[in-house]
């Protein structure tokens, strides 16, 4: 038996609303919360156009279907990705076409999905433990008919065929997804050797990486309670099906101070510093959620949303300073807890 995707109803009017014009066809995303039982799809992006004007039309010749520009499906990916909240990922991908392109839906959607789950990969810092789910969603839209084919993909095989999924729109889905709540402050130095830009990446990428394993090993509490076992997020209360109302529950992180133990000399000519606190937050679902789940989703936030902050940073660094080659590499990056609490509360009200 496939896996069940349990979609909102706000998915459902998006979804309805959208069609390919003669010739050419529409993608998006799809974002929501995975769990080892089932999913929860709480959010439908369409790619944005790459032309000012009208959609994109397929090439002389091309079939719609193969003219679609993977990286540009892969980076809008990437970018929506960097905005969720913890706990929300991008779970797969729809493909909505005229009838007459239906029959090679699926072949499209598997080169898609394989590209953007790679792209998006490629950066993360954090490990995948052996719960996570690695299938990803495809979703097929006739606009015409209106039929609907869900099937997905195991991305960890290169060599996976697709197989079919439930696909059952729900009422208000995540709004009483309890939320975890995390401040945590960040004050990193990384040294730089060399003065391009791709070596710099390159050392922060690795501080970075360095800096997010106490993360994952980090004591968590979440309401004030250990939460590494097995135990419910929420005990001792039962809700009604029809509870609207979001419980916000406090989360502190301890890390272990190995800085001593691990310390080093190191010739440099230069160094970035990450400095400020960020306001981290996790939505969880509510089908018996375990306290272990919880601390994973709001750790990861907080590597996520550190990593991302300074891709930002350093995107901006090498668009304002591509033409200086030489100078000595030495910026602080002020990371303020209002900037990135921003980032991290727009895109979730669109799901609330």
């Amino acid at each position: 038996m496939g896996r069940s995707y349990f979609v909102d109803e706000a998915v459902e009017e998006y979804l309805s609303g959208l069609q390919a014009a003669p010739g050419s066809c529409v993608t998006g995303l799809l974002a929501g919360q995975s769990s080892p039982q089932r999913d929860f799809v709480v959010l439908a992006v369409q790619t944005p156009h790459m032309e000012s004007e009208g959609q994109p039309k397929a090439s002389k010749g091309v079939s719609p279907l193969d003219d679609i520009d993977v990286e540009w499906v892969t980076e809008h990916a990437k970018q929506v990705s960097r905005m969720l909240p913890g706990g929300l990922c991008i779970l797969g991908l729809f493909l909505v076409t005229p009838p007459e392109l239906s029959k090679d839906a699926q072949n499209a959607l598997k080169r898609l999905i394989f590209a953007m789950d790679k792209y998006i990969i490629k950066g993360r810092l954090w490990e995948l433990s052996e719960e996570d789910v690695t299938d990803r969603v495809t979703l097929h839209i006739c606009f015409k008919t209106k039929k609907l084919v869900c099937k997905t993909f195991d991305v960890k095989d290169p060599k996976s065929s697709a197989k079919p999924a439930d696909w059952k729109y729900q009422t208000g889905i995540s709004s009483s997804w309890p939320m975890l709540a995390c401040s945590v402050e960040v004050d990193l130095q990384i040294p730089v050797t060399g003065s391009s830009s791709d070596n710099t990446d390159k050392c922060m990428k690795d501080g970075l990486r360095r800096w997010a394993k106490p993360i994952e090993a980090a004591y968590c509490l979440i309401n004030g309670r250990q939460a590494l076992d097995d135990s419910e997020l929420i005990s001792g209360q039962k809700k009604s099906p029809k509870t609207t109302t979001r419980q916000t529950l406090p989360a502190r992180i301890f890390v272990s101070d190995v800085s001593r133990s691990s310390a080093l000399v190191q010739v440099c000519s230069g160094s970035m510093r990450v400095r400020g606190v960020v306001h981290c937050r996790a939505y969880i679902h509510n089908n018996k959620p375990k306290a272990r789940h919880a601390a994973q989703a709001i750790k990861r936030d907080i590597i996520n949303t550190v990593c991302s902050r300074v891709e930002m940073f350093l995107e901006d660094l090498l668009i304002n300073e591509g033409s200086q080659k030489g100078a000595v590499v030495h910026h602080v990056l002020h990371v303020t807890k209002n900037y990135l609490n921003i980032f991290l509360q727009l895109f979730f009200q669109e799901l609330c």
